[in-house]
């Protein structure tokens, strides 16, 4: 067998992006970082709101966030999801820390190819939830237009490759209890009072079976971490165990948080 055919031979049994990098490195000069950065992802450590946080980018925006692994498991999980080589990077994209500690996604590009179309639609309704504040799971699925797939939503929101950026952390139970999160429960807890959310009364008022709060100046009912329902004067407080409890007492829901469910689909970010 000529060595011609053992090299190819060779270059068969990899994976194919190992095939990828394997031809770049026979290549006779080095090739230029902007065709890497088209067929290949860089990763980053950075510091952020939770330890050992590491993301990957591509040409086109940041693609996977994922804390808690070193950098073996984090390879490991983002080979299981795309087909592409993943090279260290100097520095991390533009805007990507600035993002990460203000919880806010702002201009920073995110590349979400491979999503479906359901599924990006849920991280779009999810991206529209204001620092700060919290929405159930129904309210995302009635924004993605598909108002009774709740459980799907619970589904996409789990497979989110960009948690923090995409904030599902802030995605609760329909009965107002945070419920389950991607990097456990104890981590969104930790994220939702670091954007100031009062997480004890948000779970005080679950177990009461209250959902909602209005006050009974304005007649104005809201979810209990909108900015407007923080505002109310414990005195003027009111609970409802849902919308049509708070209907039927007079008030309408807030044009702000939009208990009844948004109206139109937000435009960004772009997945």
């Amino acid at each position: 067998m000529s060595g011609t055919d053992s090299t190819s031979d060779a270059l068969s049994a990899m994976e194919p992006t190992d095939r990828v990098l394997a031809g770049l490195a026979g290549l006779a000069a080095d090739a230029p970082p902007a065709l890497l950065d088209r067929i290949a992802a860089r990763r980053v450590r950075v510091d952020g709101p939770l330890e050992d946080l590491r993301v990957a980018f591509t040409d086109r925006g940041v693609a996977f966030v994922r804390a808690g692994m070193d950098e073996r498991e984090f390879a490991g999980a983002f080979r299981q999801r795309f087909a592409r080589p993943l090279l260290p990077a100097d520095a991390p994209p533009a805007g990507l820390v600035p993002a990460l500690r203000s919880g806010r996604l702002g201009d920073l590009p995110l590349d979400l190819r491979g999503l479906s179309a359901f599924e990006a639609a849920v991280l779009r309704a999810a991206a529209a939830i204001p620092r700060g504040q919290t929405r159930p799971y129904a309210w995302v699925a009635r924004l993605a237009g598909r108002p009774k797939a709740v459980r799907a939503v619970g589904s996409a929101l789990g497979r989110n490759p960009v948690p923090l950026l995409i904030p599902c952390h802030r995605v609760t139970r329909s009965d107002g209890s945070l419920g389950e999160y991607v990097f456990g429960e104890a981590a969104k807890e930790r994220l939702l009072r670091a954007e100031d959310v009062d997480v004890d009364e948000v779970e005080g008022l679950a177990r009461r079976g209250v959902r909602l709060v209005g006050s009974d100046t304005t007649g104005i009912v809201c979810f209990p971490t909108c900015a407007d329902a923080r505002r109310i004067a414990p005195s003027h407080r009111r609970g409802f165990r849902d919308l049509a409890a708070a209907r039927a007492a007079g008030y309408r829901p807030c044009r702000h948080c939009r208990p009844d469910g948004p109206q139109e689909s937000p435009e960004s970010p772009a997945v």
